[in-house]
């Protein structure tokens, strides 16, 4: 690889490093703010939290050194892994007249099922009997989350590794 490419690379891979830090950045402060009286504050303020330091992460390449492969490895695996063990999350509602809705994946449930039926257990019969569905944009905001989670553990280790600072002995006058 000669250098003109190399120098090149780099410049592209600063480039989205610096769109999707800041994109990550107030997704993340806007999602807090638009979520404080949403009907699950806990799990909002988690994703809001999650993108927004990490988009500080990619931010600041000069405060914090990321690894190229291992953090690929790392937020390729935490977005996989995180959306498959998400599916553990299961939450049921009834609603309306009688539509009994099972869904599945945190923070986004991105595969559900429904029924309808003239009464509750009619309803969870019919959505038993349903196919799940995928949620094409839940999944991707799951992959985004659960890889930012993988981003920030990489981080965190490398920030374990760093060796501790001393103190530069003050100059005398």
């Amino acid at each position: 690889m000669d250098a003109t490419s190399k120098t090149m690379r780099d410049r592209a891979g600063a480039a989205v490093r610096g769109v999707l830090g800041a994109v990550s950045l107030v997704g993340g402060l806007t999602w807090i703010l638009l979520n404080l009286g949403a009907p699950r504050p806990v799990t909002d303020m988690i994703v809001g939290v999650v993108l927004a330091i990490g988009g500080l992460v990619l931010l600041m390449p000069h405060r914090v050194p990321l690894p190229g492969r291992s953090t690929a490895a790392a937020t390729i695996g935490a977005a996989v892994a995180g959306t498959l063990g998400g599916c553990l999350a299961e939450s049921t509602q009834l609603g309306g007249m009688y539509v009994y809705l099972a869904s599945r994946g945190w923070p986004s449930a991105w595969i559900a099922r429904a029924g309808s039926g003239g009464d509750p257990a009619t309803a969870r019969e019919v959505a038993e009997q349903a196919r799940w569905q995928l949620d094409a944009v839940n999944l991707a905001a799951d992959l985004y989350f659960w890889a930012f989670v993988g981003l920030l553990l990489v981080t965190a280790a490398g920030l374990a590794r760093r060796p501790a600072r001393t103190p530069e002995p003050a100059l005398a006058p």
